[in-house]
């Protein structure tokens, strides 16, 4: 079978597992989980068996015409380069992993049947986007995204916070959609075809017109689908969603996809240094901001989604630098980890009956009751925290050389300005990022108080995914040095300044988060509240699913803070504000949300009093005139011959009157 055959099998196979997943559902439940795990299994080695066949070198292309448009006809094309292939892989695995886990995560909820279909689509649109060679092809996995997000993060529908979720994520990401499709038309316009290629290809012989515009454009839908300043503000609320969909949209699909698309149409953005500047900046912000608020936030998960905007600032950063080698490193990289730290996630909730930091802390033994996850979230965190020899360490180094190169004028395919905007916020970012690493894993395993509920043994679908994801957590930077074929043949290794600055200030940054928490647990008595007065975690019952667990969280009343908190000394005064996301969402409520509320109201009230106070008054001036007909016809013939009477009289009396004025 040719490597173009098997490519085409990639995003086939788990829509058609979606198709009959849809359809078997009811009527054969028993099939629903095969139909689940082996499409993404089978698509997961194929993905494989693509990458080691294009190894890294000659782009695989193929097209068919879709359909006659004109001009700029629409193609069914492949483009397979080294970023598609491992990105594929990427995404292949980690559904595989968030299907095989969910069968036991979601054991009992009657809405597997759909959820699992919906997950599978999700995959195929992403495999779409990843291996598409046309920018409308693209956009259709694009879009199917958006509205499979819309479903999975609404899982939980009876709960507001999941429907007010899957609302706003809706809502956002399509609000960076349309300036992003009126930036594909422009570049289509300019470039005189959809094909990726031929846009690389208009690129480098200079036809771009307008460069600065289209990249800008295109930068607004990349910022809300890959949750950028400053359109991020949906990813947080999005863990609303079942933990396996929180994996799989931060790990290798939806945030992704903006990430990925910049690196394959890096050229158009490089011929723009206005837009590698605002993509710098964006990167900068985000990736500070979002390590701030992961610091100050209580809910596990929340924590998590904070630090995948920041993760993602890193790979925009090394995208405003022009390096997408390291940008798509660290996208895979981060993919392993951050998949294992929210499957992880899901065990730990599980077993603590609470997504709550404060409530874990007061309960001891935890360690014990998920040993799985408690050593296969260490690996993550540590990776995360970019300490070697983790995955995190050599793909956020990468980002740091790149940026570092271009400050220090090495590289010139992006301004100096951009590299120095990148280097220092990524180094802050590493700090930070060690800081609430280090606080996570101190409040949920370090707790002090009553014993952990015992839940018994994780199911074992859920306990193999954690291992199988450890595995590349630990080892990927390490064999990177054998993939610089599929990284443009960069060196992506770390360099003696960035390693020993970045590892420096990171173990700085867990020191002295340890030294914090270790002073302020030893004021508090074990299992106390802020005054001294006990505090009881909500305790989920034994039998209780995770799944089941996790959507009574979402409503549980939030927790008495926690005196033992690090995160509160560190930030300070900051730590109010950073709990909520520096109030972002309180400046769109005041500057979009009641601006458009009031306006509907102003609407509504016009077509209430107005247009229905016109439309009811013509209605009874017509039935006044009726009635008054009505009263006039009488029946009798002498009231008529008097009413002619006086009527020509009335005539009369007026052309008598009209003559003699004339």
């Amino acid at each position: 079978m040719t490597t173009t055959t098997l490519a085409w099998l990639v995003p086939l196979l788990p829509f058609l597992g979606s198709v009959a997943g849809l359809l078997l559902g009811r009527t054969a439940p028993g099939f629903v989980r095969p139909l689940a795990v082996l499409p993404s299994l089978a698509a997961a080695v194929l993905a494989v068996l693509v990458a080691v066949r294009q190894g890294g070198g000659e782009t695989i292309e193929a097209s068919t015409q879709l359909t006659p448009t004109g001009s700029v006809p629409i193609d069914l094309a492949l483009y397979i380069d080294g970023f598609a292939a491992l990105a594929a892989v990427l995404v292949g695995v980690v559904a595989t992993c968030v299907q095989i886990y969910s069968t036991g995560y979601l054991r009992d909820d009657p809405r597997y049947p759909s959820y699992a279909a919906l997950v599978s689509l999700f995959s195929a649109a992403m495999l779409l986007v990843v291996y598409s060679g046309d920018l409308m092809v693209l956009l259709v996995g694009w879009e199917i995204m958006g509205i499979c997000s819309y479903f999975l993060v609404g899982h939980y529908w009876e709960t507001p916070e999941a429907r007010a979720a899957s609302l706003k994520a809706f809502l956002v990401t399509k609000l960076g959609d349309v300036p992003f499709l009126i930036g594909l038309f422009a570049l289509a316009t300019d470039a005189q075809t959809f094909r990726i290629d031929g846009i690389l290809e208009a690129v480098e012989r200079g036809a771009l017109e307008h460069p600065t515009l289209i990249a800008l454009l295109l930068l607004a839908g990349v910022a809300g689908k890959s949750a950028q300043f400053p359109l991020h503000t949906w990813l947080p609320d999005a863990m609303a969603g079942p933990t396996p969909v929180s994996a799989l949209i931060h790990a290798a699909t939806m945030v992704a996809a903006g990430i990925y698309f910049v690196a394959r149409l890096l050229p158009v953005f490089t011929s723009s240094a206005a837009a590698l500047t605002v993509l710098a900046v964006m990167a900068a912000v985000t990736m500070v901001g979002s390590a701030l608020a992961a610091l100050a936030q209580d809910d596990i998960k929340r924590v998590l989604a904070y630090s995948t905007i920041g993760q993602l600032g890193y790979m925009a950063g090394a995208l405003a630098v022009g390096d997408r080698g390291a940008a798509v490193f660290h996208l895979i990289s981060h993919g392993a980890f951050k998949a294992l730290l929210f499957l992880a996630a899901g065990a730990i909730i599980h077993a603590a009956g609470t997504n709550s930091l404060s409530a874990m802390s007061r309960m001891s033994g935890l360690t014990k009751r998920v040993p799985d996850a408690y050593w296969t979230m260490t690996v993550a965190l540590l990776a995360l925290a970019a300490l070697p020899p983790f995955a995190g360490f050599f793909s956020k180094e990468a980002v740091l050389v790149a940026a570092e190169h271009t400050a220090l004028g090495d590289r010139t395919v992006a301004p100096a300005g951009a590299g120095w905007t990148v280097l220092v916020a990524g180094l802050v970012t590493a700090l930070l990022t060690a800081a609430y690493a280090s606080r996570l894993w101190l409040l949920a395993f370090r707790g002090r108080g009553a014993e952990a509920p015992d839940h018994g043994r994780q199911p074992l679908a859920m306990t193999t995914v954690l291992w199988v994801l450890a595995i590349p957590s630990l080892g990927f930077g390490l064999s990177v040095t054998y993939l610089d074929d599929w990284f443009d043949g960069n060196a992506l290794t770390p360099t003696v300044t960035t390693a020993v600055l970045g590892t420096g200030i990171a173990l700085v940054g867990a020191v002295v988060t340890y030294a914090v928490w270790r002073t302020l647990a030893t004021k508090v008595p074990a299992g106390k509240g802020p005054a001294g007065e006990p505090v009881a975690a909500h305790v989920a019952h034994p039998d209780a699913e995770a799944g089941q667990v996790e959507a009574e969280a979402l409503h549980l009343p939030h927790p008495a803070e926690d005196p033992t908190d690090p995160g509160r000394v560190l930030l300070g005064p900051l730590h109010r504000h950073a709990v909520t996301g520096f109030h972002l969402d309180a400046l769109y409520t005041a500057v979009f949300v009641r601006p458009v509320l009031a306006a509907a109201s102003l609407v509504r009230f016009l077509d209430r009093e107005v247009v229905d106070t016109y439309v009811s008054g013509a209605g009874t001036g017509t039935k006044w005139l009726g009635w008054l007909v009505r009263r006039a016809q009488t029946g009798n013939v002498q009231t008529y011959l008097s009413a002619l009477l006086a009527g020509s009289v009335v005539l009369a009396i007026a052309a008598v009157l009209v003559a003699a004025g004339a």
